[in-house]
């Protein structure tokens, strides 16, 4: 047990290693290993998925409180370091705020919450933050626009 123990903290840094060669910050590395948001949010209120470019995807999980406000996110992302990070550190940034100041937010704040990621991979905040938008407009405009997301959770 020790020794498995041993060899994921190896594995692990060698990952950071990596991707700090890469040209990861810090901070967005542990949003990668950590994934601190990953995963299904039961019962949300709206559910929106979006494939980018490169071929990732992400989708995301919104529950508000009586007030309007993001109480809860979640994100799933089938996808790079890049993507990883970039919807971990927006989750960060928008929660507690009203769907209208969500709306505001925009890639060059994930930049800045992440620190730095490689130049390459600033398309994967951008996908983080459309899918986002996207979620917040299909709420807005009444409908679940993903619902067959919704029910497979």
């Amino acid at each position: 047990m020790l020794e498995k123990m041993n060899e994921s903290a190896i594995a692990a840094q060698g990952v950071e290693q990596m991707l700090s060669q890469a040209g990861y910050s810090p901070k967005a590395i542990r949003y990668y290993i950590d994934r601190p948001y990953m995963g299904i949010l039961p019962n949300a209120d709206q559910v929106s998925q979006m494939t980018g470019t490169c071929g990732d995807t992400m989708g995301v999980y919104l529950r508000l409180d009586e007030e309007g406000r993001i109480r809860d996110v979640r994100y799933q992302v089938l996808g790079c370091a890049g993507a990883i990070s970039a919807a971990m550190a927006l989750v960060d940034i928008v929660k507690g705020k009203t769907l209208t100041e969500a709306e505001k937010i925009d890639d060059g704040d994930v930049f800045q919450a992440l620190e730095d990621i490689p130049a390459k991979k600033h398309h994967c905040i951008q996908l983080a933050v459309k899918t986002l938008h996207k979620a917040i407009k299909a709420y807005k405009n009444g409908r679940n626009a993903d619902s067959a997301i919704k029910k497979r959770t």
